[in-house]
């Protein structure tokens, strides 16, 4: 039985009894039918408990959850020490305030315990970053984890996100940045990942499982943000805004997105461009070994791809279909979406198939 229908069936019962009971008083005060009304108040209870208790009790819990699972470690922990320390702080000022006269000497302590934590907890969650850095620098830790080395920022948007790469990138240590998620991003993250199309919805859930993964894992400082363009819908037009306010890199790998952000004058990462620049580099006269897995667009043509996903397109290879070759690269074709290798067969490599038979 899930959350939400149990939730729903103690609603009904409360507010069953609670509505017989208002029944039962109603009908005293009017001097009508007990049983008429309290029937009546109780059916209305029922139908009140059905529909609202969840809106009260199971959402708000699962939005809690959420809103945990998204926030950063430190600021979690930074949070929970600062509602400590108001509550220590609001103890002691606790004993004073309540000598004063009455009302004052009642309401005080609780409202100052209230106030106290709120705004501990406030703070030190909204400085956690620096709050965490000056207690590490001031007990004598060096020593980071990898990206934290430096203080800027990078924005991620969603396809990068869902992309996954980002974590084995994070991983080496070369972002070098925070990492920052504005919550316009993560809420469209969280409708692909709700839609009824399951191939959007599995995407939606990796990109959420990978931003999940960095936060836990300590990979690079992750930070949601609640900053807002107001006047702009699209959500890559307020990514782009966004940079320009914060002066910050976008990190993506969405082609469009890197045009548009570009002629802004924005500066984007594209993790396209990085794969591409960490591939294998072969120049025309080298060699190396090749399985021709399918033919290619022209005639005789077989196709094979290095371990890095590099196409490599082998003039008469499709008589090697399905076997290991060496080839000799003849020109290599370099572009922001890929890189593509033309080569022929090695003059000594290899026999064709229709050869060996």
């Amino acid at each position: 039985m899930s959350m939400d229908l149990l939730s729903r069936l103690i609603g009904m019962v409360v507010f069953a009894l609670i509505g017989g009971r208002l029944g039962v008083e109603t009908a005293l005060a009017l001097g009508a039918s007990e049983l008429v009304f309290s029937f009546f108040f109780s059916l209305v209870g029922m139908l009140f408990g059905l529909i609202v208790t969840p809106i009260f009790t199971v959402r708000p819990i699962r939005r809690s959850v959420q809103v945990i699972k998204e926030m950063p470690i430190e600021m979690l922990l930074m949070g929970v020490v600062g509602l400590l320390i108001g509550l220590i702080v609001a103890l002691l000022m606790a004993f004073p305030l309540s000598l004063l006269f009455d009302p004052l000497g009642t309401l005080l302590p609780l409202s100052v315990s209230l106030l106290f934590g709120y705004f501990t907890a406030l703070i030190f969650s909204l400085r956690a970053r620096e709050i965490w850095t000056a207690v590490s620098d001031l007990i004598g830790s060096r020593k980071r984890p990898l990206g934290m080395q430096s203080n800027r920022q990078l924005l991620l948007d969603t396809s990068v996100l869902i992309d996954g790469r980002i974590v084995e990138i994070a991983k080496t240590g070369f972002l070098g940045g925070t990492l920052i998620v504005p919550r316009f991003v993560l809420n469209e993250l969280h409708q692909v990942a709700d839609s009824s199309d399951p191939l959007r919805r599995n995407r939606g859930r990796r990109g959420l499982a990978k931003l999940t993964e960095l936060q836990r894992n300590n990979l690079a400082p992750v930070k949601i943000i609640e900053d807002e363009v107001e006047e702009i819908n699209e959500v890559d037009a307020k990514l782009v805004a966004l940079g320009m306010q914060m002066d910050a890199p976008i990190l993506t790998n969405d082609f469009n997105l890197n045009r548009v952000a570009e002629a802004q004058g924005v500066m984007v990462l594209n993790i396209n461009l990085l794969a591409n620049a960490v591939r294998s580099v072969y120049i025309p006269g080298e060699t190396f070994p090749i399985h021709i897995i399918q033919e290619g667009r022209e005639y005789g043509q077989g196709v094979g791809y290095l371990e890095d996903g590099t196409m490599v397109v082998v003039e008469n290879g499709k008589a090697y279909m399905d076997r290991t070759i060496r080839v000799t690269v003849t020109k290599l074709i370099n572009k922001e979406t890929g890189r593509m290798i033309f080569a022929t067969p090695e003059s000594n490599g290899g026999v064709p198939r229709q050869a060996a038979t």
